[in-house]
């Protein structure tokens, strides 16, 4: 009998040794870095807004946040890369709305973006501007469309890649315009930035996350529009495109945080309260002002609102995209 009393207790013990093993699990997340994935180049328009979350989010978390840039395809390395993740919330993406432009422009993808994440929150909304090189012939809108008319065939219009919003900024551009334009793609917009102050190439429509900070220094390149119905506030002097004969030209950026299928509602939950801190972090807001780009409305940095607005761009943009006829491999 005594025996059997000593077997049975020391069960329970083996048991109480090994429960706590899988108990705190979940509830001790994260226990380790987390890395935020990125789909293009360190120093383009995603990466900044990447960077600016990272530390503030880090904070919340109790652990580091690693911003790395997952380069390639048009944007679509990335999110395929964090879709295969382990579902843990250790690795986690930040997209802008090639999210929703990817399954229109690219026959095959190996991942979907309605099905094979959890969503965590929108981030910030950003106008685009339309620059040139600081060099190129025309002053002003009017000058820069009949240069453009005149010498299509010359004219060079760089973007970030496939897929990138630039593209699709400089697509809709020339379709409202009429004409063709030669376009460059780059491996991201920081170099075609780059490029477009080195002189290399004539135009380029980007974010001002990446084109604010030189379109004030007033030095390297030439600003003829942007691309929102409504002036930006920390930049009222310059005109949209809208009003100056393009009308109903509208592109602005948004941009959501993601986590890989099956990631525990206790992990997307904590991540989303992460997500929400860094948004309203002083130095964010401030930098984000600066950059003249618009955090949304807390009530839309939610897993709800992000899946609702990628279901709703991507029947928006699957039209226009399948329309113009532009595809890649």
């Amino acid at each position: 009998m005594a025996s059997k009393t000593r077997t049975w207790l020391g069960g329970i013990a083996l048991a109480a040794t090994l429960l706590p093993i899988h108990a705190p699990a979940q509830s001790t997340w994260p226990d380790k870095p987390i890395t935020l994935v990125v789909p293009y180049s360190a120093g383009g328009p995603t990466d900044v807004v990447a960077r600016m979350l990272a530390i503030p989010m880090g904070k919340s978390l109790g652990q580091t946040v690693i911003v790395e840039n997952t380069v390639g395809a048009g944007g679509t390395i990335a999110p395929a890369r964090v879709a295969r993740a382990a579902p843990n919330g250790n690795t986690i993406l930040i997209h802008h709305m090639g999210m929703a432009t990817a399954p229109a422009l690219y026959k095959k993808l190996s991942f979907d973006p309605l099905k094979d994440f959890e969503y965590i929150g929108q981030v910030l909304d950003v106008p685009m501007t339309l620059l040139s090189r600081k060099d190129f012939p025309a002053n002003n809108f009017p000058e820069l469309l009949a240069y453009v008319k005149m010498h299509k065939d010359k004219v060079s219009l760089a973007n970030a890649g496939i897929g990138a919003v630039s593209q699709l900024c400089g697509l809709l551009f020339a379709s409202q315009i009429g004409v063709e334009l030669t376009t460059v793609p780059y491996k991201g917009a920081g170099p075609a930035l780059n490029d477009l102050m080195g002189g290399q190439v004539d135009l380029l429509c980007d974010q001002t996350t990446q084109t604010a900070p030189v379109i004030k220094d007033g030095q390297r390149v030439k600003v003829f529009g942007v691309t929102t119905p409504q002036r930006l506030a920390s930049m009222p002097n310059i005109p949209t495109l809208d009003e100056q004969g393009l009308k109903g030209f509208d592109v602005k950026v948004w941009h959501g945080v993601y986590a890989p299928k099956g990631t525990p509602p206790e992990v997307t939950a904590k991540l989303n309260v992460a997500l929400r801190a860094a948004l309203q972090d002083e130095a964010v807001k401030a930098r984000i002002a600066e950059l003249s780009s618009e955090i949304v409305p807390m009530d839309k940095v939610t897993p709800e609102s992000l899946r609702t607005h990628l279901a709703a761009e991507t029947a928006k943009w699957g039209k226009v995209i399948k329309a113009s006829g532009v595809q890649a491999d």
